[in-house]
């Protein structure tokens, strides 16, 4: 059973339509997983068991009948608790969509479908994906695999969980100020957040109402580099509802010369500084480049300690407004303490017109800056958070979330980024490496994070 449920998407995909494995084994074997880690972590919320096996069946007598759907035939996969499966609860972690059923796949899930995935089930997320732990009032905290005190991060916690542990391959969440890449790291797997405008948002919840759409973006999450380079141009590409997404070619990371590529790094992004373990690990990643001959230089841009407060401007410049309106639209009046003390915050954050228009042009010369940053270089190599996965409730209090800064920095640029796993804390926790490149160079992103994950040896079994 191992070796089907720590085995990538990719060679899953490769045994299925070899017939080494039959779609239904693997599914079942993953159901078998999900059965026995998910009473411990509280990742998988609505599980699709009938459905999955059902599906399996069918993709095994097509592939028997010489049909093949797609790149991922047979392979099972998961989706956050935010993007739409039809006929499945979606409730996007906020009581007023508690028995929300969507009518149709969102454009992210009928593309995995398209190519022939199979869906086991939605994960746990925060309430309206606004927090860097992932808890909720329907459905309970996620736990880390690798120490159930600890958070899986958010607000892609539950994937990232269930993916860690064998109960999925491959899944699918999204990342505003570092949802993809904070649990990612926090349980030691890859993801990445692709540029902004490259995928498609359609059915997914809460879609940003104002200023912050710009900031968000669905993104793959799997245990290896090589399955974010399998998903992305599966999901990537217009879908004529999204009007931020553009028709950009998508590079192969594989076609990208190593040698050629100019990498600046930093440790400190001079908002909060990183753990010493932290520190260690993005050098020797750093190390890891110059090894390849990759010209690394430690450089860091001059005006990135302003990402924590234009992100946290942008968050509050309505005071709260926004996020009011959609818990009233789904009905929600009880909501988790965490979301009733952010709240509580953008409240005191109003901010007048004079006022907001001075943060839309910070933030324009911010992202102008570092821009002109990377006419000198193609990636830069950082740390996805200043700590590792924190006992649970930590991450969210006032003095720890600077600390998810190195994140929200590239969703305000709006740039692609990758994490994979690099190193490993005291406490034994999975410490990850962020990869940045030029917008829309996910294909030099994954090259380098799929270099690094050969060489530091990525993901990690949990013991769990």
């Amino acid at each position: 059973m191992d070796e089907l449920i720590y085995a990538s998407a990719t060679e899953l995909a490769r045994a299925i339509r070899s017939k080494e494995a039959s779609s239904e084994e693997v599914v079942t074997a993953h159901l078998q997983r999900i059965e026995k880690v998910n009473p411990k972590l509280n990742a998988i919320v609505q599980l699709m068991t009938e459905e999955a096996c059902a599906q399996a069946r069918r993709a095994d007598e097509a592939l028997a009948s010489g049909h093949i759907r797609g790149p991922l035939h047979g392979v099972p996969v998961t989706i956050k608790d935010n993007i739409d499966v039809a006929g499945v609860v979606c409730a996007g972690g906020t009581k007023g969509r508690a028995s929300f059923v969507p009518s149709r796949d969102a454009t992210v899930v009928s593309r995995m479908r398209n190519a022939g995935a199979i869906i086991l089930g939605k994960t746990n997320m925060p309430e309206l994906a606004l927090a860097f732990e992932t808890d909720n009032l329907i459905y309970g905290r996620t736990n880390n695999p690798h120490d159930v005190s600890r958070t899986s991060g958010g607000s892609s916690g539950g994937e990232a969980a269930i993916i860690a542990s064998g109960g999925s391959p491959l899944g699918l969440g999204n990342d505003m100020g570092g949802s993809i890449r904070v649990p990612a790291h926090f349980c030691g797997i890859a993801g990445i957040k692709p540029t902004m405008g490259r995928v498609p948002r359609t059915g997914t919840f809460p879609w940003p109402e104002n200023w912050l759409e710009m900031l968000w973006q669905n993104g793959p999450m799997a245990r290896f580099v090589e399955d974010l380079i399998l998903a992305l141009p599966i999901i990537a590409g217009v879908d004529w509802r999204d009007h931020t997404v553009v028709p950009m070619p998508l590079g192969d990371p594989e076609e990208v010369d190593l040698k050629s590529l100019k990498v600046a790094f930093h440790t400190d992004n001079g908002i909060m500084s990183p753990t010493p373990e932290t520190v260690q690990v993005v050098k020797k990643a750093a190390t890891v480049l110059s090894d390849a001959d990759m010209s690394v230089e430690e450089d860091r841009p001059e005006r990135i300690e302003e990402s924590f407060e234009i992100f946290a401007g942008l968050g509050a410049a309505d005071g709260g407004e926004s996020v009011e309106r959609r818990l009233h639209k789904v009905g929600t009046v009880e909501i988790h303490p965490w979301l009733q003390a952010l709240m509580e915050f953008y409240r005191t954050q109003t901010m007048t017109t004079a006022e907001f228009s001075s943060l839309m042009v910070k933030w324009a010369v911010f992202r102008s800056s570092m821009l002109s940053f990377m006419e000198k270089y193609d990636v830069i190599i950082c740390p996805v958070c200043a700590f590792p996965a924190q006992p649970h409730g930590a991450s969210i209090t006032v003095e720890m979330i600077p600390g998810f800064s190195y994140t929200m920095t590239y969703n305000l640029t709006g740039w692609p980024g990758a994490v994979v796993r690099g190193g490993t804390s005291p406490e034994g926790l999975p410490i990850g490496v962020q990869v940045v490149a030029r917008p829309w160079r996910e294909d030099v992103a994954l090259a380098v994070a799929k270099h690094l994950e050969n060489v530091l040896g990525g993901w990690q079994r949990p013991q769990l």
